[in-house]
């Protein structure tokens, strides 16, 4: 059976996040990618320019289209733009018979915002309740938890906060700690450590579309979570040591890193 994975969120013209970091994820886990534009960026790696978001109405147009005919064995979100969209998403998720991660990215690498602040109310009430994994860095997961997230104690802090607000799971993401690349995942009241040697390197653009969308290509295989992370947390690893140094600014990861997903033929 071919396992299909959908993303529902922006577009960077430049390849390295969004969508098109998604959709090469996908198939690079042995996944059919299938996709829902929620906004559009004019981008590359040294900066961003103008975000146009879509009507709510209309992302929710393509959902209908791809649940009606291609229905996915897991799904995530990564930027929405707008509280009209989450709502949307969030009310679409009611229905969902498969995973969802929820990636709640907030601000591009290069500073600018992909939600506005009066939206983050309403990814609280309307789409963590509904996620399977919530995958926030450390500032969304400070946001997310009202607290500061610095280490890997108030990392764990941070997830269990999360949780409460209906999450199933948390993964907390620590690329930017001190020393090691620390990732804590927290499920119904077990935390577990995700560890890698920290990468020196500004080519970093599009991690986290990266590694959500690698966790949901596994968890659309049928891969437990955290089987699915430990994979996801290999890959995005790999891509970054392989980053093919793209552009002037913060280039992409590599997308043609090995991938391990029992997806894969």
């Amino acid at each position: 059976m071919v396992r299909v994975a959908l993303t529902i969120a922006g577009s960077d013209p430049s390849g390295g996040a969004g969508i098109q970091a998604d959709l090469k994820t996908f198939h690079q886990f042995g996944a059919y990618g299938t996709s829902v534009v929620t906004l559009l960026t004019v981008q590359n790696t040294l900066r961003v320019g103008e975000i146009r978001i879509l009507e709510a109405s209309f992302v929710g147009d393509q959902l209908d289209a791809v649940l009606e005919d291609i229905p996915p064995h897991a799904a995530k979100t990564g930027a929405l733009g707008s509280a009209a969209i989450i709502r949307l998403i969030g009310a679409r998720a009611t229905r969902f018979d498969f995973p969802l991660v929820v990636d709640p990215v907030m601000i591009s690498k290069h500073g600018a915002p992909l939600l506005a602040e009066e939206a983050w109310s309403a990814l609280v009430e309307h789409l963590i309740p509904r996620a399977f994994l919530v995958t926030p860095n450390l500032h969304e997961a400070g946001v997310l938890a009202a607290m500061e997230v610095s280490d890997i104690v108030t990392m764990e802090k941070a997830a269990e906060r999360i949780a409460a607000l209906g999450a199933r799971a948390v993964l907390v993401k620590g690329g930017h700690l001190a020393d090691k690349a620390v990732d804590v995942l927290y499920q119904s009241g077990d935390v577990r450590h995700f560890a890698a040697p920290r990468i020196e390197t500004k080519h970093t653009h599009g991690t986290g579309c990266t590694y959500s969308a690698a966790i949901t290509a596994g968890l659309a295989a049928g891969s437990d979570l955290p089987e699915a992370v430990r994979a996801a947390k290999r890959f995005i690893t790999a891509a970054i040591q392989s980053g093919p140094g793209l552009g002037r600014g913060f280039g992409p990861v590599n997308h043609h890193a090995r991938a391990e997903s029992s997806a894969i033929p």
